[in-house]
Parts: C-alpha cells; sequence; structure tokens
C-alpha cells in the first residue's frame, strides 16, 4: 500500500517536500493551501515533472482539508514567513490563528498521522498543534534542531575544509537567537572538535563566532532573500523525519519534542536528540550536559515558555 503523505502549505517549503518526498520514493503526496489553485497548480507541475525524472509518485491540490483524510504522515508549513526586521514574536497572532485550524483539520481527518510541524516560531506552534488536536505527543514533533544542526556543520566545514559528510554535531534548545550549540559533542570522523582546536585546525574563537552565526542562521537568509526565509534545508529535514517514521530507521534527530520531565522539563516542546520510527518518538536522548550547556538549555526553555504565553487566546 502506498503511504500518503499531507503537505499543509503549497509554498516554497511545501512544494520542495514534495519533489524530495517523491525523489525518495517515500508516498503519494496531498499539497493543500488555502490559496485557490496553488495546491492543484504545484501538483500538475511536479506530476509532468515525473516524466522526466522517472518517480511513481502521484502528486494532487486542494484547498479542502478534508483531502488529508486517512495521511500517514502531515508536514504542516502553513502560515506566514519571516519578513527582514521580523522577530518569530512578530508571527505569533497570524500563525497561531491557522495552525489552530489545520490541527481542528488533522484531528477530524487523519488523528493518527505522525505529524511534523515547520511553521514559526517553531516550538510555540507545534505545542500548539499538539495541545489543540489532542493529539499523543509521541506522534508530534517539531522540525527544528537537524536544520540548526546542518547549518552548524556547514559552516564548520567551510572553515575546517572538510567534507559535511565527516561532521558530526548537534544543536538542541529553542528554534531561535537561543538554541544551543553543543561544541562538545560535535566531532570530526570521530575526532573531537576539542582535539581539532588542539591541533590549531581551528581557533576557539572561531569556533564561538560560528556557534553565533548558527543561532541567527535564519535571520542571514531572510536579510539576503529580502521577500522570504528558508526552504531548500528546511524541507530536506521535515523529510528526514518523515523517511526514518516510514521506513522505520530509528534515526536519532534533534527534534523539537515534548518532554515529560527529561532534562528538567516537564509538559513542554524542546528540542533535544530523539530517536523516530514506526512509533514516531521513540525515545528521548538525556544527554549529560556541563553545568555552562544547562544554564544556556534552561534560558532557552524560558524563552520558548515566553513564546508560548504571548500567544493570543483563542478567539472561541
Amino acid at each position: 500500500m502506498v503511504n500518503k503523505i499531507a503537505l499543509i502549505g503549497a509554498g516554497n517549503i511545501g512544494s520542495t517536500l514534495a519533489l524530495l518526498a517523491a525523489t525518495k520514493n517515500l508516498g503519494d503526496c496531498i499539497l493543500v493551501d488555502v490559496v485557490e489553485g496553488v495546491g492543484a497548480g504545484k501538483s500538475l507541475d511536479l506530476n509532468q515533472a515525473s516524466c522526466v525524472e522517472n518517480f511513481t509518485t502521484s502528486f494532487s491540490g486542494s484547498t479542502d482539508f478534508s483531502t488529508i483524510k486517512g495521511a500517514d504522515v502531515v508536514i504542516v508549513t502553513a502560515g506566514v514567513p519571516r519578513k527582514p526586521g521580523m522577530s518569530r514574536d512578530d508571527l505569533l497572532a497570524i500563525n497561531s490563528k491557522i495552525i489552530r485550524s489545520v490541527a481542528k483539520a488533522i484531528f477530524e481527518y487523519c488523528p493518527n498521522a505522525f505529524v511534523i510541524c515547520i511553521t514559526n516560531p517553531l516550538d510555540a506552534m507545534v505545542q500548539l498543534l499538539k495541545e489543540t488536536a489532542n493529539l499523543p505527543s509521541n506522534m508530534v514533533c517539531g522540525m527544528a534542531g537537524i536544520l540548526d544542526t546542518s547549518r552548524f556543520k556547514f559552516f564548520l566545514s567551510q572553515e575546517l575544509n572538510v567534507s559535511v559528510e565527516d561532521i558530526q554535531a548537534l544543536v538542541m534548545g529553542g528554534h531561535g537567537d537561543t538554541m544551543v550549540p553543543l561544541p562538545n559533542y560535535c566531532s570530526v570522523s570521530g575526532i573531537p572538535l576539542s582535539n581539532l582546536i588542539e591541533m590549531g585546525m581551528i581557533s576557539q574563537q572561531k569556533v564561538n563566532e560560528i556557534i553565533e552565526r548558527t543561532k541567527n542562521g535564519g535571520a542571514e537568509i531572510v536579510n539576503l532573500l529580502k521577500t522570504g526565509s528558508a526552504f531548500y534545508a528546511p524541507a530536506s529535514s521535515g523529510i528526514a523525519m518523515a523517511e526514518s517514521f516510514l521506513l522505520n530507521k530509528k534515526k536519532i534527530f534533534p527534534c523539537a519534542v515534548y518532554l515529560n520531565g527529561e532534562y528538567g522539563v516537564q509538559g513542554l516542546y524542546v528540542g533535544v536528540p530523539c530517536i523516530i520510527g514506526s512509533n514516531g518518538i521513540e525515545k528521548v536522548i538525556e544527554l549529560k550536559l556541563t553545568q555552562e550547556e544547562k544554564s544556556h538549555f534552561m534560558k532557552s526553555v524560558n524563552s520558548v515558555k515566553q513564546l508560548l504565553e504571548a500567544i493570543p487566546k483563542s478567539e472561541e
């Protein structure tokens, strides 16, 4: 039986998600967008591309939420992207209203789906989605840490002049400027980053600069694009999560997941490493953090709490 992937939001990220899902043969895709013709038009374009690329994925588009019925995976990108000068906090009023309507549709049409939220501000939106849809916490998560980690890895690879494939890295915490890149858990082909600093391959100052650039990675792209935000890397990250679920790969990713006492956090979505398999979020991995890392992580947790408190109350 062919998997069904529902992509809610057919903008840059949504359409890139569809293309990547096809190249990996993960399942048929339905693109849902509130703008008339966008989902249908991009689906038609993708179907025609299949004749050239020789993938068998079927695409369809709609404005009707009922078309997501029975989806195995739902990836939510619906919402307004950041513009230059706009903080993630500024997005709360608009995107919280959108997420509430999406959550209700998921609850009605595919309550057993594995749900991945990409809409910003990420940590607050995935929490709102989970609570509104009343879905099990292991089946709802947010894409954040994979993207942040990919930025950290790329910047390190450029500075070290080594392949990104050789770099193992980890970024925890909220998806914003309080995220926590962890140099202590970074290595290159098994060689700890601290050893490379001792060898003179990279300086501590440069590592610190890369950490700061990673924290502002999204804003850097927003400022360059002027009229939009990142979409290739976010889509790649979302598909990696969907693939691990659909194929039961049990890969370890840093994701925004619901914490139930882990890391001393109760009832909150925050970015931590976890295992994704056919049962969704199968295990949260608790790392041993230094006192400084714990302090940075809790600062990020508090930032997420502040975002949640700032979400406008439902009009209903």
